[in-house]
């Protein structure tokens, strides 16, 4: 047999587990079925981990690198972002004052003053 309809199989036998477990819970009793229900759950819940690692056995790493990173590149580039646009501000400041003070002591008008002084 072929691994995907085999797999496809199995999936179907889960399925058919779920239904009896809420058949249990409605005809025998709630503890027996909800028992029953619970053990099917977490066994397909292993059954689809089993599946993904042997499909895909990296499968785990890339998503756990894949939310690593996604949330890295938010907050470094938050901060570059912010530690940046401080950076360039103050450059800017210092420049404009240290050319605007240049041109005082040199004697030079200033674009509001009138001429003669």
């Amino acid at each position: 047999m072929k691994p995907g309809r085999v797999d496809a199989i199995v999936d179907l036998a889960y399925g058919v587990m779920i239904v009896v477990a809420v058949v249990l819970m409605v005809a025998v009793g709630g503890q027996v079925g909800l028992a029953f229900g619970l053990g099917v759950l977490i066994s397909y819940a292993i059954h689809v981990v089993w599946k993904m690692a042997r499909f895909d056995p990296k499968w785990m790493t890339r998503e756990v690198e894949k939310t690593i990173e996604d949330t890295v590149e938010d907050a470094v580039g938050e901060t570059v972002q912010e530690s940046v646009e401080e950076a360039v501000e103050d450059a800017v400041e210092d420049t404009v004052e240290e050319a605007a003070g240049d041109g005082k002591r040199r004697g030079q008008q200033s674009p509001g003053e009138p001429a003669g002084n």
